[in-house]
């Protein structure tokens, strides 16, 4: 199975995701859009992995790449393949399903409890997970549920963490594949974003996060990859 990635900014690469395909031996491909790398065609991979990142989905005017990731995207969708985004990549798929993204009531950075829906514990990705899990959030945008798309997460902050749609189409609010060496680049490269609010953590208590803290994220996204794959 082919992966490719879109990575938006150097410092948001695919962590986790990428060491679950390395353990599968899935190859793994990526457009570095920051550099205005080539989109791939339709037909060189499998799976496409939308990343997140510090800009907005109407932010083509600074970032003239966007137009055409969101055509792929769509095309993606269309063309029947398996689709993950992440955090900016969720919202990029939200909106290319035709629903609203926009500004959340909250920022959420940080360590914060999802829970699973009624749909969420029923579906055959999310069921085994625990109703409620600690994951790592760095987002102020959120989006309204495509038509179509199955919710299945959401926190206090933020109504729509999850959503999966024609059962291989699946947005992620928050961020399942981070490690330590992720959180670490983010705080370095986004720390003006890191301001007082209910649900934002100062970068002191996210580097307190323990090896259990990110083997626990890791192993949910591991399992949720399984069952995306399968």
């Amino acid at each position: 199975m082919r992966i490719h990635v879109l990575q938006h900014v150097p410092f948001e690469g695919p962590a986790g995701i990428g060491d679950w395909a390395t353990r599968k031996g899935h190859p793994v491909t990526t457009t570095p859009l920051f550099e205005h790398g080539r989109l791939p065609d339709m037909e060189a991979f499998d799976w496409l992995v939308v990343m997140g990142g510090p800009m907005g989905v109407r932010d083509e005017a600074d970032y003239p790449w966007m137009a055409n990731e969101k055509a792929l995207i769509g095309t993606a969708i269309a063309a029947g393949k398996t689709i993950i985004g992440v955090c900016l990549g969720a919202q990029l798929i939200a909106e290319a399903l035709g629903t609203r993204v926009y500004r959340n009531a909250y920022r959420e950075i940080g360590w914060f409890p999802i829970e699973l829906t009624d749909q969420g514990r029923t579906s055959d990705l999310f069921a085994f997970l625990p109703q409620r899990l600690q994951v790592f959030h760095w987002h102020g945008d959120t989006f309204d549920l495509p038509a179509g798309a199955v919710h299945l997460a959401y926190s206090e902050g933020c109504e729509h963490q999850a959503f999966l749609y024609a059962d291989r189409v699946l947005g992620l609010q928050f961020h399942l594949e981070s490690t330590p060496a992720s959180v670490a680049d983010l705080v370095a490269n986004c720390v003006d974003e890191i301001v007082p609010g209910t649900y934002v953590q100062d970068a002191e208590r996210m580097r307190t996060a323990t090896g259990e803290d990110y083997a626990r994220i890791n192993q949910a996204l591991f399992g949720i990859l399984d069952r995306l794959a399968a």
